[in-house]
Formats: structure tokens, sequence, C-alpha cells
């Protein structure tokens, strides 16, 4: 029976829409999902491994790094290892104050490596220019002479690890779906509790916000990016203007899959477990820290936005915990619901990731999180004037300006 008070109603009105929402998702998730390519599976590995080497087209894969000598020399390494048979490497330093030049320099050195790797040392930005360091540094390696011919170009980070069949396999998988853009979930590489908390949230959170099985479909609004492998035919990557178009984008990598989106050409995405790792931060503070640079961006920078983002946040994440406490009697059971739904997505997620079910208790901890993270990235970036990103503050009303969406 339904409670009859006012209170009750409301609260129990609240718990429906809450429940629906998830419900719906879940669901979505479960028939969507099935329906991705997994990368680490037959008969992606045998059609790798059979091509001819001739027949593979010419890729370029860009590294930027900017202060990462403690991850590049793998990152290089695990690329120029890989079993692809045309292949170029772009490392680009980004104005870096450690090492990193210098690993990238040794690497090149090595007469076993240096053929297959180009290495662009960037001092500054351009002065009449507007750009963001990372985007410009891809931008640059794109650009250069190793990427001048090349069919495909890949995009990724110097904290980025690859397995030897990595590009073979998304290379096939994009030459046999047509696709002009085609992204690889990576598989993160987690140490402690707290970071582990954070992502196992962020993989919910993605999965509630993103419908990652219908960005094929070309009457779909959805559309993807993953900074870790973004694959763009050239011609594609030339056809919405480059990086030029994205000089100032703090979200670059989503920002390049929706103008991929936007001007009608394939996107995919695949699975492939183990092929693409890499660890996004130490902790869960390092992950509160790590997205302050960019969270406001959620909000394109506005405050009120930014303000209306934590509330939809915490009215997702949080509302089935607090209702599951708050609210009366029967009430309870639509919240209870929600969170029985939340818990399995946490079940079916640890099926695909490292991140054992468990983790599910953790959830309403890792969303208090980001609420504050949002809140924090928001009222950094409004003190400072602009966004700190590896040591350079960009102007807030630059990044406005150059913003195009």
């Amino acid at each position: 029976m339904v409670p009859s008070s006012g209170a009750a109603i409301a609260w129990w009105c609240v718990g429906v829409c809450v429940a629906s929402l998830w419900a719906v998702r879940v669901v979505q998730a479960l028939i969507g999902f099935r329906s991705l390519a997994r990368l680490e599976e037959e008969p992606w590995i045998s059609v790798a491994r059979e091509r001819a080497a001739a027949t593979w087209p010419k890729l370029v894969v860009v590294v930027p790094a900017r202060n990462e000598a403690e991850s590049v020399e793998r990152c290089l390494r695990t690329l120029l290892d890989t079993t692809y048979p045309r292949l170029r490497v772009v490392a680009v330093d980004d104005r870096s104050s450690d090492a990193t030049g210098e690993i990238m320099e040794k690497l090149k050195r090595e007469h076993s490596l240096g053929a297959a790797l180009e290495v662009l040392h960037i001092n500054e930005l351009p002065k009449d220019e507007d750009w963001l360091g990372k985007t410009h540094a891809m931008w640059r390696g794109a650009a250069s002479s190793a990427a001048h011919d090349a069919q495909w170009v890949l995009f990724t980070d110097g904290d980025v690890f690859f397995h030897p069949e990595a590009l073979t396999r998304a290379i096939a998988y994009a030459e046999s779906e047509r696709a002009d853009h085609v992204v690889v979930f990576p598989t993160m590489m987690l140490e402690t509790m707290g970071e582990t908390m954070m992502i196992a949230l962020f993989q919910t959170l993605f999965i509630f916000e993103h419908r990652a099985w219908r960005v094929s479909d070309p009457q779909a609004r959805d559309f993807i990016g993953v900074g870790a492998f973004n694959l763009v035919r050239r011609s594609a990557y030339e056809g919405i203007g480059t990086y030029e178009g994205l000089k100032m984008a703090v979200l670059d990598d989503m920002r390049l899959g929706e103008r991929i989106k936007r001007a009608g050409f394939a996107q995919r995405v695949a699975y492939g477990r183990d092929l693409v790792r890499l660890r996004w931060a130490k902790g869960a503070m390092g992950v509160v820290r790590g997205l302050t640079k960019n969270a406001f961006a959620l909000a394109d920078f506005t405050w009120w936005r930014a303000l209306g983002l934590c509330l939809g946040v915490a009215f997702v994440l949080l509302t089935p915990y607090a209702g599951a406490v708050f609210a009366p009697g029967w009430a309870k059971a639509p919240f209870v619901l929600s969170i029985a739904v939340i818990w399995a997505m946490y079940a079916g997620m640890s099926r695909e990731t490292e991140i054992a079910p468990g983790y599910m208790v953790t959830h309403p901890v890792a969303a208090g999180l980001f609420v504050y993270t949002i809140v924090r990235s928001m009222a950094v970036t409004m003190a400072r004037g602009g966004v700190e990103w590896r040591g350079t503050v960009y102007p807030l009303e630059t990044i406005r300006k150059m913003q195009q969406y």
C-alpha cells in the first residue's frame, strides 16, 4: 500500500522518478553494450595476424607529453614493439621541464627504433595564436613529416601502454566497419582503493550519460571520444578542420569525437581488454586534483550551469541513498530498488573490468567526492581567472571565446 500522507506521496514520486531513470539506463546498457565489438577476441585476433604486411595502411601515432618522464619511455616502447608493419610514432615534447625530451631522443638514437620514431620539441606556444598546450602538441604531431602521407592517425597520451596487437586489431576493425573514427575503451590500472572507488563511479556515470552503442547510428546525436585511443582516418581529421578548430578545447578528446560525428563521419566503439592500459590517477585525491582542471568544462565554464550540474549529479547518484534512509514507510521502496539497480550495474561492470563488485558500497562516498570536485574546479578556475594545466594558466575568457561546440 502506498503511503497516504502528502510527504510520503512526494517521496514516493521522487523515488519512482529516480528508479525509472536508473532502470531504463541499465536495461539499455545491458542490451546495447552486447552489440559492441570485442577486439580481445575472435575474429579480430586471426584477422590481424593473417593479413599480409604490405596491405596495411600507413599509421601514425601522435604522443603528446609534458613532464611525463615517469611513463613516456614505457609508452613509446610498447608502441614501437607492436606488430603493426607500417607504423610511425611521433613523440611531441610539449615544453617539458623534466627529462621527457631527453628520454624521447634516447629512444630515437637506438638503431632499431630510430626509423620508426620522430621526435618534436615545442619550446613555447605560438604568441600570435591562442592554443592549449596539449591541443597544439597534437596538431603539430599530426602535421609532421612522418604523418604527411599516413591514412590513419592515432591520438593517445604519454602514460598509455599498448598490447603488441592493439594497433593491428583496431585498424582491422576500423576498415571492416568502414569507420572514420574508432575508440577503444582502455583498461584502467588500479593500485589503491581510493582511485578504484572513483573510477568505478565514473564508469557508472559514463554508462548513465553516454550511450556508446548508439554512436554508430548516423541518425543518433550520441558521440564519443577517449584521449587514450582516438583513431581517426586522415581524411576525416582534415575534414573537420584538424585540431586548429579545437585550439582551446579543454575536453579535447570528446570535442574531437563530437565534431567527427556532427560532420557525418562514421564512428565506432570497441572493447579491448588489456589492449590499451593506463593509470589515470594516484588515489582518490589524485582523481580530484586531476579533474580540477577540466570538471568546470562540463558546465561550459558557466557557474550557474556548474551548480545545476552538481544538483543533477547529486539527484541521480545520491537521492537513492537519501530516500532509503529518510523516506517514510513504503515510500522507501523505489529508492531501495534504485540502489539495487545501481549495485547490479556495478556487478555487471566487474565482469568487464578489474573492479570488484564490492565497490558498490563506496558509491555514495565517490559521488560526494565528485560533486565536491565540480565545485572545487569551478571555484579554483574562477579564482585563478583561468585553467591551470601542467604549469600553464590559460585565461578563462580566452577559453570561453575560443570554445567551438
